[in-house]
């Protein structure tokens, strides 16, 4: 029944010659004399594309490579009331402006590609450009899936010449889309708005001559030298011409159809884990500086594993928690997404330095680390993060921000990373115990008096067994951990009223 179907659409969408398919053509012959009207109507407002006929799960499909200007040109996102019935979820910006950033990358890749094709020179602004905006290796996007709405695949609506081998094998069809067919994503809304953001960023710096003051698709400023011209206006060429998205065409689908669709191909997948992601991602300048200062050079040895048995621990870290603790460190977030080359570029010797010191804690590092030290475990590391972002990159950063980094670092093992330090075990204490001279003023550090309030999360952890293990809600717990080391290392408090204190 589903062969039978097939070749049912097959006869209907391209008529029939001999079980092959044909050019979905009228009946008049090539020849034929034709009136003015007709000559100013025929062909006027198409666009030609080649695509190759498939059958998705027995759906007649066309898949088509088309430069990334035409291709925002020609889509349309399903997400606008106004413009049609909506089968989108809410476009997201940031999400889009992201890959827009990507994108740009890409297309830098594509015009060294396209010179080196050419046998042209690549000037060095080229690997400038690329340092400028965080080079990748690699640089591709996943097809994009859309539906043409105005094209029933069961009747002849378009006209499309057939391509043939000499042998008379058909590889495709040459289609003749009128341009009022508005080509909807139905998955790749981000990577079609990403596209348009980089076409009109890529515009208005090689018209004028000077990069955005804001909103642009990444955040440079100031005039575009010479050098940078011809980067831009090559990246600008090739996104019209040799860049190219791959596209995935549905024929007719009603907005059941493409919601149900939408629905698939965003819910049936399965993420790559942020461990994976970490080791795999190299455009990230954070995960560059992991694997290239810290791992390479054996400063710390990493795993994809989840550490659980403490009897089993290595002195590894889980590559998911080195990502977040640099992400920390370098940007005060929990991930690196926001990562830009010029800020870790500044950055990154003060943190590697601070990994450096971190490795000189007895205990960190061996085996059975998390035995040994509280700081083998996750958390208490992002409360160092974040001492170190606060003195040196928050905006409220101490005056003598760097002065305070060097003795943290120097002083660092002072801050007693055994697993019976009391400080520790604060929350857990009676008021009592809290009020003894070797805890005096660790409560004026810490949120709320040190009071435990019910409108926060203060179960930092327990200590049993004469192991400290700290709880699994990390982001409520490290700024905690982080009040205690200030205090302990006679660091500036970060509470308001002492943030401008000196040690």
């Amino acid at each position: 029944m589903l062969q039978s179907s097939i070749q049912e659409q097959e006869i209907a969408m391209f008529g029939n010659n001999d079980g092959m398919p044909k050019a979905m053509v009228s009946a008049k012959t090539a020849n034929e004399s034709v009136s003015l009207s007709e000559m100013i109507g025929f062909g006027s407002d198409e666009e030609e594309i080649n695509v190759l006929m498939g059958y998705n799960l027995g759906n007649v499909t066309w898949s088509t490579d088309l430069p990334l200007a035409k291709f925002v040109e020609l889509s349309e996102i399903a997400n606008d009331i106004e413009k049609g019935e909506v089968a989108q979820r809410k476009l997201d910006t940031a999400h889009a402006k992201a890959l827009g950033h990507f994108m740009l990358k890409g297309l830098v890749n594509a015009a060294i590609t396209r010179r080196t094709l050419k046998g042209q020179d690549v000037p060095a602004a080229f690997a400038q450009v690329q340092k400028m905006l965080g080079a990748k290796p690699y640089c591709a996007i996943q097809p994009v899936v859309a539906n043409i709405r105005d094209i029933d695949p069961a009747k002849p609506s378009v006209r499309a010449d057939r391509a043939t081998t000499e042998r008379g094998v058909t590889v495709g069809f040459r289609i003749f889309m009128p341009r009022s067919f508005r080509w909807w994503v139905i998955d790749g809304q981000h990577r079609r708005y990403g596209g348009e953001m980089v076409m009109e960023w890529l515009k208005e710096i090689t018209r004028s001559g000077k990069y955005p003051a804001r909103g642009g698709v990444v955040d440079i400023k100031g005039d575009v030298t010479n050098e940078e011209m011809v980067v831009w206006q090559d990246a600008l060429d090739c996104a019209r011409s040799f860049a190219t998205v791959k596209i995935e065409i549905h024929l007719g689908l009603d907005i059941d159809q493409e919601r149900q669709l939408f629905h698939d191909l965003n819910n049936l997948g399965k993420k790559v884990n942020v461990s994976q992601a970490t080791e795999f991602d190299l455009g990230n300048p954070i995960n560059n500086f992991i694997k290239s200062r810290l791992i390479a050079e054996n400063v710390v040895r990493s795993t994809d594993k989840e550490i659980k048995d403490w009897s089993a621990d290595d002195g590894s870290l889980n590559t998911k928690d080195l990502a977040n603790i640099c992400a920390i460190a370098f940007l005060n977030k929990t991930n690196v997404k926001s990562a830009t080359p010029a800020i870790v570029d500044e950055r990154e010797a003060h943190i590697e330095s601070l990994w450096v010191a971190i490795t000189k804690i007895p205990g960190f590092g061996d085996n059975q680390a998390r035995n040994k030290t509280v700081a083998a475990q996750p958390v208490v590391l992002k409360a160092l993060a974040k001492i170190t972002f606060d003195l040196l990159y928050s905006n409220r950063r101490p005056d003598n921000g760097d002065e305070l980094f060097s003795k943290f670092l120097d002083n660092l093992n002072d801050a007693d990373f055994s697993h019976a330090n009391p400080m520790w075990q604060y929350y857990e204490m009676s008021d009592e115990e809290r009020d003894a001279p070797i805890l005096e003023g660790l409560s004026d550090y810490l949120p709320d008096g040190g009071a435990v309030t019910t409108d926060a999360n203060r179960d930092v952890g327990s200590y049993q067994g004469d192991v400290m293990r700290f709880g699994a809600k990390h982001n409520d717990i490290y700024p905690i951990l982080a009040d205690m080391i200030r205090w302990k290392l006679n660091l500036p408090s970060r509470r308001p009223s002492d943030l401008l204190a000196v040690a």
